[in-house]
This record gives structure tokens, sequence and C-alpha cells, in this order.
């Protein structure tokens, strides 16, 4: 992974299934030379202090540790300084020979540039922005095996916020498990799911097919199973949308035999010519259909399959109705008397179709009957 050495991360498996959200990194990111002033309510510190610890490093000024790095590059340090900002290196120094006036400690691995921005962080908090760009999959893993948070957290948000591609999420995934980033996984994981034609192509891939078969095999498992979950949503959403489409025929069929529309309605009601467009979708469909089941020979049930569906609406309606007393729905109270004789395993299925009709409309609208509450008061 581009010189990266994973072995000293340890290893991970798996990805999390609710990672916290990280704290907000609390320094500002360099994009000049100038260093940047750690931003803190309680405390205040000048631009030209700053300065000189960036100088300070720059310079080496009595510096007492050589930090070997990388084709044989070397970087000058204050044993002091980064041995206060990260226990690890506080303990290779102490661990450490003294050659002279100089201790020595490796850091191997990874480039010498990025050794050197990270000991830079070490003495000011800042990176300039275009080395962060560079360098960051290398700085995410100094600042976790160093224990180095502040840097650790400004990695993170830099590869969440517009630093992944198809190229480099599969690197960036394993890193973050290897480094225990939670959320950067998480969204990794999410951008490989969804995006898996293009990711499962590149060179990434390939390698972790190679180097960790067994993570290859739980991302495939998770995309299996994030389509059986995609089938099931677009499952539920047809199902909703047809019990959806009962409801509304439940409320056309009592607007139908209440206020009467177009061609059909009650006999103490006469026709507007000037009616206005009917609101109910159901409405057209269900008139035609109250018209076949009225002149049908066979409408006996079993007899013809339009009018089994008539006596099939009828029943639900029924079952749905509050008071048969007052409705004027064909054979409501019928119905109503006949649900009493029917066997229990009839009756709960039309009980579960019930609250399926029911729970259709009170996930997109109002409940049931908006129009059956005022039959009464208008009959």
């Amino acid at each position: 992974m581009g010189g990266v050495d994973l072995d000293c991360l340890g290893s991970s498996k798996g990805t999390p299934a609710a990672p916290p959200l990280p704290p907000k990194v609390t320094h500002r990111r360099c994009c000049s030379d100038m260093a940047c002033l750690p931003s803190r309510a309680h405390s205040y510190v000048s631009t030209a202090t700053w300065n000189m610890w960036e100088r300070l490093f720059d310079d080496g000024y009595k510096a007492d540790v050589i930090i070997c790095t990388d084709s044989g590059g070397a970087v000058y340090a204050h044993a002091c300084i980064i041995g206060m900002a990260s226990p690890t290196i506080r303990g290779m120094i102490k661990q450490s020979r003294k050659h002279g006036h100089y201790r020595k400690i490796s850091i191997r691995g990874v480039p010498h540039d990025a050794v050197r921005v990270f000991i830079r962080f070490l003495y000011s908090s800042c990176f300039e922005e275009e080395e962060m760009k560079e360098l960051v999959l290398h700085l995410l893993v100094l600042s976790h095996v160093h224990v180095v948070p502040h840097l650790k957290r400004a990695c993170e948000q830099r590869l969440e916020q517009g630093g992944l591609d198809a190229e480099n999420v599969v690197d960036v995934f394993q890193l973050a498990l290897l480094c225990d980033a939670p959320r950067l996984s998480l969204i990794c994981h999410r951008m490989i799911l969804a995006n898996f034609k293009d990711v499962s192509s590149t060179e990434g891939w390939k390698a972790m097919k190679q180097s960790h078969p067994d993570l290859e095999k739980e991302l495939l498992e998770s995309i299996i199973d994030e389509e059986n979950k995609q089938k099931e949503r677009i499952r539920k959403r047809n199902e909703r949308k047809i019990y959806l489409q009962l409801h509304e025929a439940m409320e056309a069929l009592v607007h139908i035999y209440r206020d009467g529309c177009r061609t059909i309605g009650p006999h103490d009601k006469a026709f507007r010519k000037d009616q206005a467009p009917c609101s109910f979708m159901a409405c057209k469909g269900l008139e035609l259909l109250v018209r076949h089941f009225a002149g049908c020979k066979f409408r006996v049930p079993g007899g013809c399959i339009h009018c089994k569906r008539m006596w099939q609406l009828l029943e639900l309606h029924s079952r749905l109705c509050a008071d048969s007393s007052m409705c004027r729905v064909p054979l409501c109270g019928n119905f109503k008397d006949r649900i009493e004789k029917q066997n229990k395993k009839d009756d709960k299925k039309w009980r579960i179709l019930v609250r399926k009709t029911l729970r259709a409309k009170s996930i997109t609208g109002a409940p049931y009957f908006s129009l059956e509450a005022q039959i009464g008061s208008s009959s």
C-alpha cells in the first residue's frame, strides 16, 4: 500500500455497526509557511510564539535526538518535546543508546517526508494542506502507532471529506480497520457497497483478494446482504402500495354510495351537470366494477372473477366500517353478521388484511374513513 508498513498495526476483523462521531479537531490547517494557532477559548498564544516552535524544529537548535528514516534519511528533534507529544516515542527514546550528544531512534516503513511532517506536527500542531493531501495515509499510520489522537482525527476527516475514490477506498478501508478508525471504516464500507462494480476492478481490490481473503469474503457477504435488504424494501414498498390502493378503494366505495359520483349514486340525490372532477383515483374503476356486479348473471361468489373481487371489497369494507346501521354501502350489515360465523382460519386472514390496510394509510396520511366518520351527519 504505497510503502506503508502494516505489520506494526496488528489485525482487525469485520466492520463496526454503529461507530461514534469523532470529536472536533482542535487545530487549524496551515495553507502557507506560517504556523497556526490551536483554536482554544481558554488561552491565547501569539503567532510569533508558534513561529518560534517552527524555527526550533527547522533549525534543530540544540537537538538531542536523531530519527532515522528509510533511504538513509534523518530528522533532528528534541527529546523533551517529541517525548511529551507521543508516549510511544518517549519509550523509544528511553530504550535508545546515546551516541555522543545524540540518541538514535528509527521510524521506518513510511517515506522520509511523512516522518518529517509528523515530527513537525508534534512541535506546532500544524500541517501544510498539500502535505496532508499527499501523505494522509502515512500520517494516519504514524498518528495511530505513536498515539497522537488530534493528528489521527485530522487524517480521518481529510479522508472522509473528499479524500476517498474508487481507486483508494479498499486501501483506506483496510487501514481504517487496522488503525481503529470506526467511522472512517464505515464510510469506506458504504462506499464499497455503493460502487462495487468500479471498486472490484481496481488494483486495491485485487491486492486485498490475495492478502486478505477473509476480508474479501466479509465484503461479498455484506454486498449480498445489502442486495437482499434492498429487495425486501422494494417488496414491502410494493406491498404497501397495494394496501394503500385497497384503502383508497374503500373510501371511494363509501363516497359512491353516500354522495354519488359520475353515473352511480344514492337514489335520493340528483347529479349536477357542472359537478367537479372526482378527487378519488379509484372512483372510476370502482364504478365500472359496481355496474358489472349489478348486471352480471354469474355474480355468485366463484362464478365471475370480477364479481368475486367486488364481494371481497364489500367484505373488507364491512370489517373496516365503524357503524353498519348508518352505512349506505350495500350488504355491510350482512357481512358483519357473517363474520361471527366465519371459521378462525379465514377470520385470521381477514384480520391481517385489515391491519395491513390501516397501517399502509397511517404511514402515508390520515387514518381510515375520514369520509365514513361523516356518514351519520350527512344521512
